[in-house]
């Protein structure tokens, strides 16, 4: 017990960041009596264990390191709110998500108190709570009259709940030593929803204090390596530039209204689907369908709303239809090998590496395009699932 209690406490205090001092302040002792702990020179009294655990946030068992029932229960807490939020498929508008999410964000929440500190309860419980909080209240957004430039409503935006309580989850994740992975994902959430509540300065203090894309991990891989393994870097390095290429001209469309309305705009994507289908120029695009089809349908909402040219919306939509049909038949595969030359070194999918479509992929897909188009849909067997 002496051993593994003073490397606990001695871990547990460097992950919080606190000193032997501002411990021992906090329990009543000294600060010769916490290094006497942490360098195995004693042991506090056991009715000081509960007061030490509490400092720390964790339980008693983990405090002596009884990890394997609290790992085991974390485990199938995880598993269960991770069924649900797949289950919701890629597309989040207002409305679109299903109840039992609210229900994943109590049990996270017993979670996060039974378990505070532990990254994987936080993550999920800050993503699940933006993801409710934006299905229940959606975002505001405004265009300025003179400028035409997108403006979020923050005044409405700050005061959804789940907002400001998924802010809070995500500030605690950040202390608790994420993986980073996690970490990443965290951070590019944190931004945008200090921008939606009007937190500015919060959201570029964040962004600053990140690396630059140029020591990005992605930038520096194909450094490490020679050879197949350099060729894998390469390809992932290019997939992820081209990735988020495609999500920032994306956002740069939106933010103003003349240019997502353009035929500029739709030029853009027209130019990104080109760039992926010739690096993909075997057909063979693996998890990227999903990119494409995105693209492609956006295209079809522009053709089907602002020209109302039905013919050309179909065109779009049926490739983008071809691409997501793909993508699903891949989720369902043991195994799949890119080919292309430029990506054929990148890492074989396996079966459930990729997130499925989710439950109404298509109902929720074809929701906001108008009736006429949509009646244009019905006329083909080929899009019955659509209407399912």
């Amino acid at each position: 017990m002496q051993l593994t209690l003073g490397q606990k406490i001695r871990e547990l205090r460097k992950r919080d960041g606190r000193t032997q001092e501002a411990l021992a302040e906090a329990l009543g002792v000294t600060s010769q009596a916490i290094s006497r702990w942490e360098a195995n020179g004693g042991y506090p009294d056991m009715e000081m264990i509960p007061a030490i655990a509490n400092y720390f946030h964790v339980s008693i068992d983990e405090l002596f390191g009884y990890s394997s029932d609290r790992e085991e229960k974390i485990k199938r807490i995880l598993e269960k709110a991770n069924t649900v939020l797949r289950n919701q498929g890629f597309q989040l508008y207002q409305g679109s998500i299903s109840e039992e999410v609210e229900s994943c964000i109590d049990l996270l929440r017993i979670a996060a108190d039974e378990f505070p500190n532990e990254p994987r309860i936080l993550s999920e419980l800050a993503h699940s709570l933006y993801t409710w909080g934006f299905n229940k209240y959606g975002i505001k957004t405004n265009y300025e009259s003179e400028s035409g430039i997108l403006r979020y409503d923050t005044e409405y935006n700050s005061q959804n709940p789940y907002f400001q309580e998924a802010l809070s989850a995500f500030e605690k994740l950040l202390k608790a030593g994420p993986s980073p992975k996690v970490r990443e994902i965290a951070i590019l959430r944190m931004t945008s929803l200090y921008m939606q509540v009007g937190k500015y300065k919060e959201a570029k203090a964040l962004a600053e204090a990140q690396s630059s894309l140029v020591i990005s991990k992605e930038m520096l891989m194909p450094n490490t390596a020679e050879g197949a393994e350099m060729m894998r870097y390469q390809a992932e390095r290019v997939m992820s530039l081209l990735c988020e290429l495609r999500i920032a001209v994306s956002n740069a469309l939106a933010s103003k209204i003349s240019l997502y309305d353009s035929d500029f705009g739709q030029k853009m994507e027209s130019a990104l689907i080109t760039l992926f289908e010739t690096i993909f120029n075997d057909g063979r695009c693996g998890e990227y369908h999903q990119n494409i089809g995105n693209l492609y349908m956006h295209l079809a909402h522009h053709e089907s709303h602002i020209k109302e040219d039905y013919k050309k919306a179909l065109e779009y939509f049926d490739k983008g239809f071809e691409h997501f049909k793909e993508y699903e038949t891949i989720c369902n595969k043991d195994d799949y090998s890119y080919s292309a030359p430029l990506v054929a070194h990148l890492k074989p999918i396996e079966k459930d590496d990729l997130r499925p479509l989710g439950e109404n992929f298509w109902q929720k897909e074809v929701k906001h395009f108008p009736e006429d188009f949509k009646n244009e849909l019905r006329k083909n067997i080929k899009y019955a699932i659509c209407f399912e």
